[in-house]
C-alpha cells in the first residue's frame, strides 16, 4: 500500500539546508499496524507529514496505492488526504462550535457528498466508536476520551486507506489512553491499516511492527509476535 524509495527531506534555514530525512526506504502493506517512534528532532514528524500528504520529499518517491504522491500538485494532495487518509491528532482538532455529528460530517462536506448520505455515514462512524448517544454534544461538553472518539469517527467516515494517528493519547490520562488504544486494536482487527506516531514506548508496543527513527534515518524495523 505504501512505498517510500530513497526519500530525502531537507529544510532551508537561511542559506543552509538542514536534513530531516535521509534516504528513507519503507514498505507498509495493507492491514498492517505500525508504530513510528523516535526522540524529538528524529524526523518522525517529517515522515508523518510525508505519509499524510501534508508535505512532499525533496527527492525520492512516495507511492500510495501505486500513485507517485511525490509529483502531485497541492489540489491533488488535498484530494488524496481527504479521501484516503484518516487523521487522528493529539489535540483532537475538533471545531468547538460544531456538535459531534457535524464535526464527523466535515470531510464528507469537503468531498461534496449529499447531506442525507453524509449524515448516515457520520452516524455509523459515531456508533462504531461508541458515541451514538453524544451526537448533539459540542467538544466542550465532552470528556477528553469522548473528544478523541469523535476525532477517530471523523477519521473513519471517509473509509480511508490508512489511519494516521499522531500521539493519539498524548492529551489523555492513562486509563482513557488505554481505552483509546483498545479501540485502535479493534479497528485493526477489522482490517484497517494503522500508522501510529509516538515517542512513548508503551504506546508503540500496541502496534505489531515497530520502526525507530533517529537522525532522519530508520535505525530499526521490527515485527513482534502477537498472541491470539
Amino acid at each position: 500500500m505504501i512505498k517510500l524509495v530513497d526519500v530525502i527531506k531537507n529544510y532551508a534555514i537561511g542559506e543552509n539546508e538542514i536534513p530531516a530525512l535521509r534516504n528513507i526506504n519503507l514498505h507498509i502493506a495493507k492491514g498492517e499496524y505500525v508504530s513510528i517512534m523516535g526522540p524529538s528532532g528524529s524526523g518522525k514528524s517529517t515522515l508523518m507529514n510525508i505519509l499524510g500528504c501534508l508535505d512532499t520529499p525533496s527527492s525520492g518517491h512516495y507511492f500510495f496505492k501505486g500513485t507517485d504522491v511525490s509529483i502531485l500538485n497541492d489540489d491533488q494532495l488535498s484530494a488524496m488526504r481527504n479521501s484516503e487518509i484518516g487523521f487522528v491528532f493529539q489535540n483532537f482538532n475538533l471545531l468547538p462550535r460544531l456538535n459531534s455529528l457535524q464535526n464527523v460530517e466535515l470531510p464528507l462536506i469537503y468531498a461534496g457528498m449529499p447531506a442525507a448520505e453524509r449524515k448516515k455515514r457520520a452516524l455509523e462512524a459515531l456508533e462504531r466508536v461508541g458515541l451514538s448517544g453524544r451526537l448533539d454534544h459540542k467538544p466542550g461538553e465532552l470528556s477528553g476520551g469522548q473528544r478523541q472518539r469523535v476525532a477517530i469517527a471523523r477519521a473513519l467516515v471517509t473509509h480511508p486507506g490508512i489511519l494516521l494517528a499522531d500521539e493519539p493519547t498524548g492529551a489523555l490520562d492513562s486509563k482513557t489512553g488505554v481505552e483509546i488504544m483498545a479501540l485502535f486494536q479493534e479497528l485493526h482487527d477489522e482490517g484497517n491499516t494503522i500508522i501510529l506516531i509516538t515517542h512513548e514506548a508503551e504506546i508503540a508496543d500496541y502496534a505489531h511492527r515497530n520502526i525507530f527513527i533517529k537522525d532522519g534515518m530508520i535505525h530499526s524495523d521490527k515485527c513482534r509476535v502477537v498472541s491470539d
